[in-house]
């Protein structure tokens, strides 16, 4: 990036928000990080990254719902990666219209809010828009379909986006990466929870074990939001970002129980399975237009990725609840 941008990420207490804010820093920005408003000034996954990192930052408490917060967090800033967001798929079933209200309409803030400034603006989409894949590996011409409430709001969110490139020639990029996973990772999702259920007893309890996931480590899902908002033939374009191998959740788990040496015993466990007409049986990216457009390539394979998730679990067991289903 240029020397010393300023730049705002919402949604910096995240797990993919944390990596990026520590790759920008690296990289020499100044960071203004939003992080959602607690009574505890909790700064979520940047308690994590190193002291040295989180004195380097301005952290800036709101909610990506209050227009105003979200206009104050991102006045002066010249690029914004807007990552704030629900995400978890099982509590979208449970409380539809805070995604709605969270992923839709803070987008709208934070378009409001480049449009007003004329900062440049990076925003957050995911692979699970594009539903049950149609063909792969899946390219940006896909078409999308809304098979939960979380993929419904987040075509709502990228809709808004490109109609504000659109209709007032804002900012705006959109990066749709594919599954994410690496240290810091909630166990919502399914790497982390394997793992944790494995470390900490003879059985591990999973969802569906055939779908097909493609999964790209943090640390390349980081660059990849560095690299769409350096290039100007990005602006106006969703692109996705991934490795473009899949793997059914049933190998990853044996993969996993292999890396650990591990002799746990995998079961598909009913609550945890998503409806039959929600499940998203296959995702593999075809990210060959972000490569074209930005040079942007993944570094990290699944293998040494997972070896880095386990150092982390491992260090972390006793501060999470491996046994909980958590939606």
């Amino acid at each position: 990036m240029s020397s010393s941008p300023l730049v705002a990420v919402t949604g910096a207490d995240g797990f993919i928000g944390s990596h990026l804010v520590e790759l920008l820093v690296s990289l020499g920005a100044e960071v203004r990080a939003f992080v959602h408003y607690n009574s505890r000034s909790d700064w979520g996954n940047l308690e994590l990254v190193p002291a040295e990192t989180r004195d380097q930052i301005e952290v800036v408490l709101g909610d990506i719902t209050d227009p105003f917060g979200v206009r104050r967090a991102v006045d002066d800033r010249a690029v914004v990666f807007h990552l704030a967001a629900l995400i978890g798929i099982p509590y979208s079933y449970i409380a539809p219209q805070s995604y709605v209200e969270t992923n839709v309409t803070g987008t709208l803030n934070v378009l409001e809010a480049v449009r007003s400034t004329g900062a440049r603006m990076v925003h957050t989409s995911t692979s699970e828009t594009y539903g049950t894949a149609q063909y792969t590996p899946i390219d940006e011409k896909h078409p999308l379909q809304g098979q939960s409430p979380y993929s419904a709001s987040k075509i709502g969110a990228d809709k808004m986006a490109e109609s504000y490139w659109r209709s007032f020639e804002t900012q705006v990029a959109t990066l749709r990466p594919f599954n994410t996973f690496g240290p810091r990772q909630s166990l919502r999702a399914v790497i982390p929870t394997v793992i944790a259920q494995a470390l900490s007893g003879t059985e591990v309890r999973l969802g569906s074990l055939t779908p097909v996931r493609d999964f790209t480590f943090v640390g390349d899902t980081a660059r990849a939001f560095v690299a769409v908002a350096e290039h100007d033939a990005a602006l106006g374009q969703t692109l996705n970002a991934g490795n473009g191998q899949g793997i059914t959740i049933g190998s990853l788990a044996s993969l996993i129980l292999e890396l650990l040496g591990s002799d746990a015993r995998v079961e598909a466990a009913d609550e945890r399975v998503r409806p039959d007409a929600s499940e998203v049986h296959e995702l593999v990216a075809d990210a060959s237009r972000l490569t074209e457009l930005t040079g942007w390539t993944p570094r990290t394979t699944l293998r040494e990725g997972l070896e880095q998730v386990i150092e982390f679990v491992r260090a972390n067991l006793g501060s999470v609840k491996p046994h909980v289903y958590t939606v």
